[in-house]
């Protein structure tokens, strides 16, 4: 037996006796629930063989009948509590096998390699990641990974779509190995048990804690989520050994399987996460507070990757990778897919609708400068006037004062630098507007419609709305920045008010940073150094850098700018 071979046995007993432990809690948990019966049945088969006679046995045979007749329907009610309760999925789009034959086969061969058994169906994450999910209980048994008997499967194989995209075929292989493999480990009937356990105890909490319960229904819950509770803190270090254990036996088992490829794909990994946290905090999130959503993220993590190659030298040999098969290749429509995944990380990362309609429509990249960044800059222009109307700042001195220049805004701030002067009141009656304006947009609700379901050319009917699987929570689940301060605020809106002026009176234009977002073009090249010049401006109240910096693109502050 191998090195390799050795540590895999051993991974997988250590994560059964981790198992075995979890299931010895759920039993010891039953036996101190059925305690007081079995101590009434004693009691009761004494008196009927003449013993422990008198009124003070009769006492004490009948309280402790009714202690456990209390005990047995509180563990009646926990254990229908655990049993119901549903257990958190993750929000995914599906991938039928008719989308994707050629992601299944691969999936399939490799699990025939590691000889473990194949997941039963493939979702996509929008995020940089990839694992398995188990999704047999009942509740959950309308989708994926489910058989139409009922019967527990095998868990269904997440992946993370920026992969698709940015990995070659063969690198994906290698990074799906170690995942693929842990389906040996979940197949095992103690470990089974073992996590359907713990993840009961999980959805039992879950449910306990949701709102909107009354007292009648309320309190039973409650119990049983404190209950639930208990045991699971008794759980907690035991399961994370498991889980641990079950890794490391998947990583020795598919040390089998294209070694030295998975160095290099992991080098990938790390770039994809990078480029793709620029891309949603950069470009995406500017278009979502706008109302637009950008339909093809997964293809816009590509572009952005390239581009940080490019500027910081990350990818060796990045041209001959691009040489090789994109792992999008393994879909029948990849286009349907990353319209999906767009916008389920939309959902995910800001709360935007399930749906596209009024107010929230999707964007391609080349439609982005127009429809995102120029209608940004001008809605920022227009609040930071109107903020500046309800002031009552004067019009800068023009021929027709009631035209909103540049001008009025840089006199305003000049004269207003230091604590307590009206920038601040600038700032925070911008960041009062803001905040206004948020909570008059409608709320996003999970809401019906496509549910991201990727349909092939065979596609097989509506798909089930994953996004109602999430639970009562707010959205959205993951924000990617918190609240911005009111000076930061003042500066985007001042940054966009210059940008308008630099549009309208110097020829520039809007554009797109693959990794900076929103990009002002003056004579097609990228001006980056605008955000020193503001600061200046809003937080010393001192104009001159921005004066020589509009002198220098030619930017007329006392001509009128376009507003929304």
């Amino acid at each position: 037996m191998s090195g390799i071979d050795v540590g895999e046995e051993l991974g997988a007993r250590a994560a059964q006796a981790r198992a075995l432990a979890l299931l010895r809690i759920r039993s010891r948990a039953l036996a101190v629930a059925i305690l007081p019966a079995a101590v009434a049945v004693v009691l009761f088969a004494a008196d009927a063989q003449g013993h422990l006679a008198g009124p003070v046995w009769d006492a004490v045979r009948w309280t402790v009948l009714g202690v456990a007749v209390v005990v047995l329907l509180v563990t009646v009610l926990v254990a229908v509590s655990v049993a119901r309760a549903r257990p958190a999925m993750s929000p995914t789009v599906p991938v039928p096998e008719e989308g994707a034959p050629d992601l299944y086969r691969l999936v399939r061969d490799l699990a025939d390699r590691l000889d473990v058994p194949a997941p039963s169906a493939v979702a996509l994450t929008p995020d940089c990641d990839s694992w398995l999910e188990d999704r047999t209980h009942r509740a959950l048994r309308k989708g994926p990974g489910a058989s139409a008997e009922g019967a527990d499967t095998a868990p269904v194989l997440v992946i993370g779509s920026p992969f698709l995209w940015w990995m070659r075929v063969a690198e994906l292989r290698a990074v799906l190995a170690p995942v693929v493999a842990g389906t040996g480990p979940s197949a095992h009937p103690d470990i089974a048990a073992a996590r359907r356990f713990v993840r009961g105890l999980d959805a039992a909490i879950a449910d306990a804690a949701a709102p909107g319960r009354g007292p009648v229904r309320g309190a039973p819950l409650a119990f049983a989520g404190w209950v639930a509770r208990l045991l699971l803190r008794a759980c907690r270090g035991h399961a994370a050994e498991m889980e641990r254990c079950v890794a490391a036996a998947a990583s020795m088992r598919a040390q089998t399987v294209d070694y030295g490829l998975r160095i290099a794909a992991q080098e990938q990994v790390g770039l994809a996460y990078a480029g793709w946290d620029r891309l949603l905090t950069r470009v995406a999130l500017p278009a979502w507070r706008m109302g637009r959503w950008p339909s093809r993220l997964d293809a816009g993590v590509v572009s952005a990757l390239t581009e940080l190659s490019r500027r910081d030298r990350l990818a060796d040999g990045f041209a001959l990778r691009l040489g090789e098969r994109p792992a999008c290749d393994l879909l029948e429509e990849p286009g349907v897919a990353d319209e999906a995944a767009s916008l389920l990380a939309a959902r995910l990362f800001h709360g935007g609708p399930a749906e596209s309609g009024p107010g929230w429509a999707p964007v391609d990249w080349q439609q982005y400068p127009d429809e995102v960044v120029d209608r940004k800059w001008r809605s920022e222009a227009a609040r930071l006037h109107r903020v500046l109307d309800t002031l009552g700042v004067p019009r800068a001195s023009a021929a027709d004062p009631a035209v909103p220049t540049l001008a009025r805004v840089m006199e305003h701030l000049s004269g207003a630098g230091g604590p307590g002067g009206p920038g601040e009141a600038l700032a925070a009656g911008i960041g009062a507007a803001v905040a206004r304006e948020e909570a008059e947009a409608p709320v996003h609700g999970g809401g019906q419609g496509q549910g991201g379901q990727v349909q092939g050319a065979a596609g097989s009917g509506p798909a089930d709305d994953p996004l109602d699987l999430w639970g009562p929570g707010p959205l959205p689940l993951f924000p990617l920045q918190p609240p911005r301060t009111g000076t930061e605020l003042l500066a985007d809106h001042v940054g966009a008010m210059v940008c308008c002026a630099a549009v309208d009176t110097a020829g520039a234009a809007p554009g797109l940073d693959w990794l900076d977002g929103p990009a002002l073009l003056v004579g097609g090249e990228r001006r980056a150094d605008l955000a020193a010049p503001v600061l200046s401006l809003v937080e010393d109240g001192d104009p001159d850098p921005l004066l020589s910096w509009l002198a220098e693109v030619g930017v007329r502050s006392d001509k009128p700018v376009r507003l929304v």
